[in-house]
């Protein structure tokens, strides 16, 4: 351990960084450096470790809850469901100004309350909206925008994967975060929704005109499509908020509610059963190699004293904890053009997070930050992984449309994060108020 300190740190984050961009999988480049750090300066019985770290970080039953949730999410996208959701919306959204694009974003924000995934969000509604778009004269760019924007809420409002992972690696209630997600998740829905009104306002043509008001009595039976997923995603955070279940065992209530309303639809089958198992186990495959690595990366990183070296340095630079969440912003901004939001995450908690409890920041709080970072990242050219999975749903032009589209909801993003800095209380009131 002798002569580590930041610069050593340095060179090995930049390393991980390096590999990362070649292509070396994310869990991989973590692995690989944190294998470097312990052959080079604490020796075999720390290499030797890795099986039992890995073991340590996967035998956990708050990371169970991913695949739940996963699972959740495919159920409902293999049942149909989110196709009736994105009808019904349209008949209530479609007569405001900006017509369809309010729908883009409303139902981007309830399928996000029962996947966990922007990724997800971006690929189902992209999926299931473009083709609405086919004969109406809106401007491609903002439709394209406010798929790929709407989507990010995908990982903000609960459940979120994002959010197990970061609590799971820093032992933070995930009920907490999930609370901490519902104001800001709703804000920024409401932020999207103004910001796309605001254009369409004020560049009518961007519309394409309104869409007719359909009689009240055709939307009143259209509320019927949106009571499945909305009861889902009550009984999933009511029995978290309630004190009836932990997050696991609510997913795990989400799922059994799931394929009772695949049932109900007639959509129920063996094979759809059997795919939606399929992708949960590829994806859940993916995620939890990454945690594993990342947990031992972050037992090397506390032998070789990394946390705490870098906590003395940072706050040697007499930056108060505003000025510290700034740079953390630009930092973040500069990894989100290069990294996906879960490599992002993931390998950076380890050197950050020590540093932020040194500041006295709350970490539900900066869970929501942090979150609020990777979903600006989804966004952010050249790496956005929300722009691209938009751009392959559309099968064609240019993915600079996608990302001129969106950066009306990266400039809300902005701005969202901008307030929760002046006004953490948008994050830390429901917290308080339902686990008080």
């Amino acid at each position: 351990m002798s002569g580590f300190g930041v610069t050593q740190a340095a060179i090995g984050f930049a390393i991980m960084l390096g590999l990362m961009g070649l292509g070396v999988h994310v869990a991989v480049a973590m692995a690989a450096v944190a294998l470097l750090g312990a052959a080079l300066y604490l020796g075999e019985p720390v290499i030797n470790a890795l099986g039992t770290q890995i073991w340590a970080a996967t035998d956990s039953f708050t990371l169970l809850a991913v695949p739940l949730f996963v699972l959740m999410g495919e159920l409902l996208v293999k049942g149909g469901i989110t196709d009736r959701i994105y009808r019904a919306l349209a008949l209530w959204l479609g007569p405001l100004p900006g017509g369809l694009l309010h729908t883009n974003i409303g139902a981007s924000a309830i399928f996000a309350a029962v996947s966990g995934s922007s990724v997800a969000t971006a690929a189902t509604i992209g999926t299931v909206a473009l083709p609405a778009f086919a004969d109406r004269r809106y401007d491609q760019r903002l439709v394209l925008g406010s798929i790929a924007g709407g989507a990010t809420l995908g990982i903000l409002i609960p459940p979120s994967i994002n959010m197990i992972i970061y609590g799971a690696m820093t032992n933070t209630s995930v009920g907490r975060l999930y609370a901490a997600g519902v104001v800001p998740g709703l804000l920024l829905m409401a932020m999207f929704m103004a910001v796309t009104a605001v254009l369409c306002r004020l560049r009518p043509a961007l519309a394409g005109g309104r869409e007719p008001l359909t009689p009240l009595s055709v939307r009143l039976r259209g509320i019927v499509d949106l009571a499945p997923p909305l009861a889902l995603f009550i009984v999933v955070m009511g029995s978290i908020y309630a004190g009836w279940a932990t997050p696991t065992e609510s997913a795990a209530v989400g799922v059994v509610a799931a394929l009772v309303l695949a049932l109900a639809q007639g959509r129920l089958t063996l094979r759809l059963v059997a795919s939606a198992c399929e992708t949960t186990v590829s994806v859940t495959a993916m995620i939890v190699l990454i945690v594993a690595a990342a947990f031992y990366l972050n037992f090397v990183l506390g032998i070789l004293g990394v946390p705490q070296a870098l906590t003395r340095f940072v706050t040697s630079l007499g930056l108060d904890s505003t000025a510290f969440l700034i740079v953390l912003v630009a930092f973040y901004l500069v990894l989100g053009c290069f990294l996906e939001t879960l490599s992002m995450m993931v390998g950076t908690i380890p050197i950050v997070f020590p540093i932020v409890t040194a500041y006295g920041i709350d970490p539900v709080w900066f869970g929501i930050f942090l979150v609020m970072m990777c979903e600006m990242a989804l966004i952010t050219p050249p790496v956005g992984m929300n722009l691209y999975v938009v751009q392959g749903v559309r099968g064609g032009g240019s993915v600079g449309d996608v990302i001129v589209g969106a950066l009306p909801y990266l400039a809300m993003l902005a701005l969202l994060t901008a307030l929760l800095m002046v006004f953490p209380g948008i994050a830390l009131w429901l917290p308080r108020l339902a686990f008080a």
